[in-house]
């Protein structure tokens, strides 16, 4: 017999809150359907939800002075990786993007010691504190400002599909590359086609999905797409044109254990040295007049 949950009972069984079962809905990571009003899950979906979280990327346990830090996608989380190997002795940094809320998840599991994460709320219309609070009640945690990052429309060189908003996206002539779902920038996208009241169905490539921000200016660059959205750093390089849409904060997780202590340590004296705020500067699409500053702490 297929057993029927509730969104309580779900948020019971996972260890959650149930708002974040309802938000697993809304972004369609968990199917469900109504009885009358009420949300209903069937166990096949509790199920398969479970095997996903089980058998998502987790990285290894980490080491001594080893960072395992997991979320967005970000050129300057590639510097802060890049910069830690060369500059500090014995402390690695292991990134695995898998997107800002799969992110944040694998910091809740304890699969991680970080997230690097950019979720926007749309309710409240605040960056990432919202999720946080969501998941993590008892838990020790700092939340540091990372960056201002520059969101907008990734098109041709000369943007010669002349696309300046989100309704250009429904065209008939343009053709859409988008980001996974639980990305930030899915986010975000989603918010925007929300409060313009656009039917994702009408966007030719709104299921055409890559994970990097990399990827999707790749695409386009190639003319396999006309339009991405994603950050102005992405755009370095290549033969595209970008058009500014938002400011968003991405910021940076850490949850202190006894085991990770020592190594969060040290890599908070790295971000705070005047020598790597002093490599951050000049970075295109990026504001880091914030950097460092602890926006949420609970311990």
């Amino acid at each position: 017999m297929n057993e029927i949950y509730t969104p309580d009972e779900v948020a019971k069984l996972f260890k959650i809150s149930k708002h974040t079962v309802y938000e697993l809905i809304k972004r369609g990571d968990l199917r469900a359907f109504k009885v009358g009003n009420k949300m209903r899950i069937e166990q096949n979906e509790v199920n398969r939800y479970k095997q996903l979280m089980e058998t998502a990327p987790a990285l290894k346990p980490s080491a001594d002075h080893s960072i395992r830090l997991a979320g967005s996608h970000d050129f300057l989380i590639e510097h802060l990786v890049k910069y830690a190997a060369r500059h500090t002795q014995g402390l690695t940094i292991q990134p695995t993007y898998v997107g800002s809320l799969e992110g944040l998840m694998m910091l809740y599991r304890n699969s991680c010691d970080a997230a690097a994460i950019h979720l926007l709320d749309p309710s409240s219309k605040e960056y990432n504190i919202p999720f946080i609070k969501q998941l993590f009640v008892h838990e020790p945690l700092t939340v540091m400002r990372f960056a201002s990052r520059e969101q907008g429309f990734i098109v041709a060189n000369g943007n010669p599909k002349n696309i300046k908003c989100f309704h250009d996206l429904t065209r008939e002539d343009v053709i859409f590359v988008n980001r996974q779902k639980g990305s930030g920038t899915r986010y975000v996208i989603d918010y925007y086609l929300a409060e313009e009241g656009i039917d994702p169905q009408e966007i030719n490539g709104y299921l055409n999905e890559e994970w990097t921000h990399s990827a999707t200016a790749s695409l386009v660059n190639g003319g396999k797409a006309d339009v991405a959205f994603g950050i102005q750093s992405a755009t370095e390089n290549l033969q595209v044109d970008f058009i500014p849409v938002m400011k968003e904060q991405f910021d940076l997780v850490f949850r202190w254990t006894e085991q990770n202590h020592s190594s969060l340590k040290r890599l908070i004296d790295l971000l705070t040295d005047t020598a790597y705020k002093d490599s951050m500067q000049n970075k295109t699409g990026y504001d880091v007049s914030e950097f460092g500053t602890i926006i949420y702490e609970h311990k």
